[in-house]
């Protein structure tokens, strides 16, 4: 495995051309390989203890585009402009609970873990949920389980921007209007996912009308 290099410079560009595209260009289509390098460095992103609480839904078809628009209200100019449109899926209490066949299965399966491994990880992983974070109610393991979806987005969207391909993430919508519709028309099993978010991806169809603006570094880190 080579060591990355690239600038820091570079990588700090790529943050300052990024900007929440409010429209894209309809004319600029991403291709198979640039969307599926984004998708890639979300399957690559880090979660807790490894369990990948999370499903992309890639959304093309522009039927089921226009369904989004009535509960979506951030997304309908991006719905109709992006070359890429995402879901971002969660996994609730059934898929990411310490117990629960699904986490069973990443153990046994995708980790490969032998037996004895499987029941440390297993423990360590109880007392987490029930100890160390208190995640006792299915609401808790969802905005838990977020949190970690988020880590995928960030990741996606910077690499997207290293690249030059622009982006915008949406959390404008009614999530119980928005996951009934997933439900009943993207076959969506809203028992084990709910929605934490959406992004669109293009390119731009005209440059940002303002300069990014930030904090100064030193109001926002403390050095002890």
């Amino acid at each position: 495995m080579k060591t990355p290099n690239i600038s820091k410079q570079d990588i700090l560009n790529a943050f300052q051309y990024r900007h929440a595209t409010k429209e894209f260009d309809e004319t600029r289509k991403l291709t198979e390989d640039d969307i599926n390098f984004i998708l890639k460095t979300a399957n690559l992103s880090p979660s807790s203890f490894g369990f990948e609480p999370w499903h992309f839904v890639v959304v093309q078809d522009k039927e089921l585009r226009e369904l989004l628009k009535p509960v979506a209200w951030g997304a309908s100019l991006k719905l109709d402009t992006a070359s890429h449109f995402i879901l971002g899926l969660s996994m609730k209490a059934p898929m990411t609970n310490w117990n629960s066949e699904y986490i069973m299965h990443m153990m046994k399966n995708v980790k490969q873990f032998p037996k004895d491994v499987i029941q440390m990880y297993s423990k360590f992983y109880r007392e987490f949920q029930e100890s160390d974070f208190n995640l006792d109610t299915d609401k808790k393991l969802f905005d838990w389980a977020s949190k970690q979806t988020y880590i995928a987005l960030a990741n996606m969207m910077t690499s997207a921007a290293l690249v030059g391909i622009d982006s915008c993430p949406i959390e404008g919508f009614h999530q119980e209007k928005t996951e009934a519709l997933l439900k009943e028309k993207f076959g969506v099993d809203t028992d084990k996912y709910g929605l934490s978010y959406m992004v669109a991806f293009g390119y731009r169809k005209a440059e940002p009308p303002h300069v990014k603006t930030r904090r100064n570094l030193d109001d926002i880190v403390t050095w002890q």
